[in-house]
């Protein structure tokens, strides 16, 4: 059987590689079969990473909205804010209210009462 000189396309596959790797330390960044070890892991937890960031993103915005809407002299909770608010048919997702709860509380408690009295006007109905 007849040598196959590999270079071409072997050197192409590594560039790549490392390319991907270029700004891990050490072996890291130098050694082929390291590189692709810790390319692996490195894709293995960004996939993981994205559904945490999300989560954790979630709950961020849900303790920004309870902490505003607790300080509202009504005792109103987050829980009875998000409830309403479905019920309201106001279609806000939890990451603008809590922008609105931090750039201006006076806006957020307008939407709270807001739908206090579409509550009480429903039900004296």
């Amino acid at each position: 059987m007849t040598r196959v000189k590999r270079g071409y396309t072997a050197r192409r596959r590594r560039t790549k590689m490392r390319l991907f790797a270029s700004t891990f330390r050490g072996a890291h960044s130098r050694l082929t079969r390291t590189i692709t070890q810790h390319k692996m892991r490195a894709l293995v937890s960004s996939h993981r990473d994205r559904g945490r960031q999300k989560r954790n993103f979630r709950r961020l915005w849900i303790t920004r909205i309870n902490a505003v809407t607790r300080e509202n002299p009504l005792f109103y909770s987050y829980s009875r804010l998000i409830h309403n608010l479905y019920k309201g048919q106001l279609l806000l997702n939890r990451k603008i209210l809590a922008q609105i709860a931090i750039k201006n509380k006076n806006c957020l408690y307008m939407i709270s009462n807001k739908i206090i009295k579409y509550k009480i006007k429903e039900i004296m109905k």
